[in-house]
């Protein structure tokens, strides 16, 4: 971790340097094929409080436009609300209305003082994943530590998304070695809720690293699994099998998996990883939320297969922890965390920055625009 010296000063010039990013291209598409990486938008800026500086903080310096695995949520209050990895998941609210462009201000914290799971990691929840069902806000959550399997989902709820109005639950579901399959496989963490809108089905689909991304049915209170309803939906076959983070949405007819593919973290700007394992964001679709999901050549997910719809270039390195807004404005809105190597040269985990672009779906693929 960088010193609380050097945090200070990035912090403090982080402002500045960011106004001078200029994110819009001069088209919806730079390329010719919308499908090349030529086409890459770059992200929307956004605005909003930096709080990098006060890392003994109970939000440990995250929150503002600062997140990382974020999860946006449109809130009863019609202002939009992140949560993000660290600080107890951090809230953080965007003052104009309807907007998620900001300004970011830091609430709070969904958890006090630690998850009621009895797990190493309960003091620092990972990749929330929130979601309004009925009148109720569900934020499935992770509790881990790096490179362990001994992990566990969680579940709070709210009415109202603010700091103090959240019930921990505690464990939905925990991975180990001594579980029964596909929990002694696979990595409990980087939980996303996903309700079929054509059934009413509820899902969770989770994973990182061991077998990849899997999927249970929830039960109908969305509090438990039913765990012979397990399915593998992708896998890649190449060590260290770095696929974490799904997300699945739907646009007419169509099930989208996406998911973040490489290293997430720790970057070291003088020996960063071999170019294309870092993280990138990827996608396959399919006619069923449970599969096969397949990606551009037809190739399915769990054979090593998957679309590159967005990676490192510009001043965009390792963009993942993803999600998507249905009907932003009309139109579905791919949001995720990146490193902008010119406000952050040194790659800092804590200076991750919120993204997001608009997705375009030609013939059923989604691309993603700036415009």
């Amino acid at each position: 971790m960088p010193s609380s010296t050097i945090l200070r000063a990035l912090a403090f010039g982080l402002t500045t340097l960011l106004n001078r990013v200029v994110a819009a291209p001069s088209s919806s598409y730079k390329g010719s094929n919308p499908f090349s990486n030529a086409s890459w938008p770059l992200p929307h800026k956004v605005t909003g409080e930096n709080d990098t500086a006060n890392v003994n903080g109970t939000t440990q310096g995250w929150g503002g436009i600062h997140l990382h695995d974020p999860s946006l949520v449109l809130g009863p209050d019609g202002h939009y609300y992140s949560f993000s990895t660290h600080g107890l998941t951090v809230i953080s609210r965007a003052s104009e209305k309807g907007s998620i462009d900001g300004y970011w201000e830091i609430l709070g914290s969904v958890l006090d003082g630690s998850s009621i799971i009895n797990n190493t990691g309960s003091t620092d929840p990972w990749a929330p994943d929130v979601h309004k069902v009925g009148n109720t806000y569900y934020d499935f959550y992770s509790v881990s530590q790096f490179g362990s399997q001994i992990s566990a989902i969680g579940l709070a709820t709210s009415k109202t998304l603010l700091p103090g109005s959240w019930t921990d639950h505690g464990q939905v579901f925990a991975s180990s070695p001594e579980a029964s399959y596909p929990l002694n496989v696979t990595n409990a963490i980087d939980p996303n809720l996903f309700i079929d809108p054509k059934t009413g089905v509820p899902y969770l689909n989770y994973g990182s690293f061991w077998s990849d991304i899997f999927q249970f049915q929830l039960d109908r209170n969305l509090s438990a699994i039913k765990q012979d309803t397990a399915v593998q939906l992708s896998f890649d076959p190449v060590l260290p099998q770095a696929e974490e983070g799904s997300y699945m949405s739907y646009n007419a007819g169509w099930y989208y998996l996406w998911y973040s593919h490489g290293l997430c973290c720790g970057y070291n700007v003088s020996a960063l990883p071999t170019p294309g394992t870092e993280y990138s964001i990827r996608v396959g679709r399919s006619k069923s939320p449970s599969g096969p999901f397949v990606d551009l050549d037809g190739v399915d997910l769990t054979a090593g297969g998957g679309y590159i719809v967005f990676g490192s270039h510009d001043y965009v390195y390792g963009p993942g922890g993803q999600g998507v807004l249905t009907d932003y404005h009309g139109r579905d809105v791919l949001y995720y965390h990146y490193v902008n190597t010119i406000v952050d040269p040194l790659y800092y985990d804590n200076l991750k920055l919120l993204g997001w672009d608009y997705i375009d779906y030609i013939e059923g693929w989604p691309v993603l625009s700036y415009n």
